[in-house]
């Protein structure tokens, strides 16, 4: 139904953008069609009627679809500069303040005090598509500000819409199996972002066998594109180790026996909404889907990767004063440094105890510059009500895991009594929740830690 309501409202669109285009045509001559990105942009904020403003959003995104790299950096400046802040207004509705202060003169100042650029993309996002092209627009703004940090103030603006756009209560949860439309199961092979999916066997074993689960959140503006899937894996135990769930040959869990939701794989598909959050609790809707199903399961947990690891470590390992790090174990870890280090039993037994200790520290202590912990992965479970609740010593031996977290993974827990005050901790005081399995592989007290809920 949701999908029906929205074809209709995009044809729908569609309709009014054709008659709106067939009035300008009659309306307007020729050089005006013809006029430049910025000035369809001012006319487009003049204020039009509906129909005829629909069309001209649309014809402005498809003629912004068109640029190449330079003219596309130039309509960048020209939001960031002819499509700012109106200071005449601005100073008008302080003054008006200033003088009589009321309700609507508060408003007003709310209204200058956006940039002319937010009412700009909202008339955009009117025309059929218009949101995907926006969002689209955004990851190539994206990629400007690898070498132009002076247009974050736009991107600063497009995560303030979408954060309204994209919040939580427009998201819909769909189970993906292998009656879901090719068209979106080509896209989560596309898209799948932890662990590769080599092919349409690949898939079908991670969302068609009785013990493998695979749910996705939609937008009604990207009908058929998903925001962010999670795969799932239903196991007897918490597994330590990515292998085993992805397997070729394995062998195949009966539900009904299963204790443990292991959510293995997390990705978020629109690089043009990166840093827009979707709100909390999104990992908690696909426990209550899981529960529904499976009334008797009892563990809910995360198989994670430690993207950021390897990096910090290599940081620490480089300070003689290190915090994190004391001199045994730095030189226990310069083991690291060895080719395949890993194959030999010997040199892990040297490098696992003291890699799990710094992986303690820097999960426990490791924060960044506005005072969060390190790891984006962690970010997102702890602000979604997880608990760390254990390290997965080379739970992971693809290359990439190896470079990125030297094999490390992460199990965060999911416990549907104590999401929303894990939640509470962490957002409010910025605290990582934490099992006494982990906090006990630190050495030295460790006062942001509180004790494992429950």
């Amino acid at each position: 139904m949701t999908a029906l309501n929205a074809s209709f409202f995009s044809e729908m669109l569609q309709s009014i953008a054709d008659r709106g285009r067939a009035l300008i045509q009659r309306r307007e001559p020729a050089r005006e069609r013809s006029a430049g990105l910025v000035e369809l942009c001012e006319a487009l904020l003049s204020g039009r009627g509906e129909a005829s403003g629909v069309a001209l959003a649309g014809d402005i995104l498809a003629r912004y679809a068109t640029l190449t790299i330079g003219p596309r950096i130039a309509f960048f400046e020209a939001l960031d500069t002819t499509f700012g802040h109106d200071r005449a207004r601005i100073d008008a509705a302080i003054a008006a303040w200033r003088q009589a202060p009321s309700a609507a003169a508060a408003a007003e100042l709310n209204r200058a005090s956006e940039p002319r650029r937010l009412e700009l993309f909202r008339r955009l996002n009117l025309a059929p598509g218009g949101t995907t092209a926006l969002v689209r627009m955004r990851e190539q703004l994206m990629d400007a500000m690898d070498h132009r940090e002076d247009l974050a103030a736009i991107d600063a603006d497009f995560i303030h819409l979408f954060s309204s756009w994209f919040n939580r209560g427009f998201l819909v949860l769909r189970r993906i199996d292998w009656s879901t439309p090719a068209l979106i199961l080509q896209k989560i092979i596309r898209y799948e972002a932890v662990h590769q999916i080599r092919d349409w066997d690949d898939l079908r074993r991670r969302i068609d066998l009785p013990d493998r689960r695979c749910y996705a959140f939609f937008h009604p503006a990207l009908v058929d594109d998903p925001l962010i899937f999670v795969e799932v894996a239903l196991t007897r135990e918490i597994p330590g180790a990515i292998a085993p769930i992805l397997a070729d040959k394995r062998d195949v869990v009966d539900p009904e026996r299963a204790t443990t939701a292991t959510f293995y794989s997390i990705t978020n598909c629109q690089r043009g909404l990166a840093g827009v959050s979707f709100g909390h609790f999104l990992i908690k809707q696909v426990v209550e889907e899981v529960s529904r199903e499976f009334p008797r399961m009892s563990t809910f947990v995360t198989l994670s990767p430690a993207p950021n690891f390897a990096v910090w470590l290599k940081r620490e390992r480089a300070q003689e004063a290190s915090l994190a790090l004391d001199d045994d174990d730095r030189a226990a870890l310069t083991t690291l440094d060895q080719a395949e280090w890993w194959r030999v039993e010997e040199t892990c037994e040297r490098v696992r105890e003291p890699l799990l200790r710094a992986a303690a520290w820097y999960y426990l202590r490791a924060r960044n510059g506005r005072g969060l912990p390190a790891d984006s992965v962690a970010r997102f479970h702890l602000g979604n009500g997880a608990r760390l609740e254990r390290l997965d010593w080379l739970g992971d031996t693809s290359e990439r895991a190896l470079a990125q977290s030297h094999g490390l993974m992460v199990n965060y827990l999911y416990d549907l009594d104590y999401i929303e005050r894990n939640h509470e901790a962490y957002a409010q005081q910025h605290t990582v929740v934490a099992s006494g399995a982990v906090r006990r592989l630190v050495r030295s007290p460790v006062h942001e830690i509180v004790p494992v809920s429950g």
